[in-house]
């Protein structure tokens, strides 16, 4: 292994697999200085949630806050509220700062919703799988391959 690169993850392994154009990247959004070109606006958070029809996820930017009146709407819920980080490992396979859509897709059917804000962009960023690992991807890419919907979900 050469020295500098990085193990894939497990998000990148299934990306490659299945031939979707996606750039890693080695970054801790809330922690180091962010590279040039990328704001704090291009990155996006994978929310885990649960309402009367079970989990469901929302992808919003990391500048946005989640309206969770808005996304149970979309999802056909009375209302949904944020997974206790105590159930989330257990819930979605993936521990606080590490949820991503690719992943939590890979093993169950939760419904995904994307921040619509996100179709504006040439790319977005979102955890890899791993805390302080992400990747860089076509919006409209990501959520075909999730089968995730664009809506209105910040407030």
């Amino acid at each position: 292994m050469k020295k500098g690169k990085l193990k894939k993850t497990l998000v990148e392994q299934i990306l490659d697999k299945a031939g979707i154009a996606h750039e890693p990247l080695a970054l801790n959004a809330l922690k180091d200085d962010l590279p040039e070109g990328i704001s704090k606006a291009d990155i996006y958070k994978t929310l885990a949630l649960t309402g009367n029809n079970g989990p469901v996820i929302g992808i919003i930017p990391l500048t946005q806050h989640l309206s969770e009146k808005k996304l149970a709407k979309v999802s056909g819920n009375k209302k949904v509220s944020m997974i206790p980080q105590k159930d989330l490992q257990k819930t979605t396979g993936y521990v606080h700062g590490a949820n991503n859509p690719v992943g939590i897709r890979q093993k169950h059917p939760f419904p995904i919703f994307i921040d619509e804000v996100a179709l504006s962009k040439d790319f977005m960023i979102v955890s890899a799988g791993e805390v302080g690992r992400s990747i860089s991807i076509q919006p409209q890419l990501l959520a075909d391959f999730v089968k995730a919907s664009f809506v209105d979900i910040s407030e």
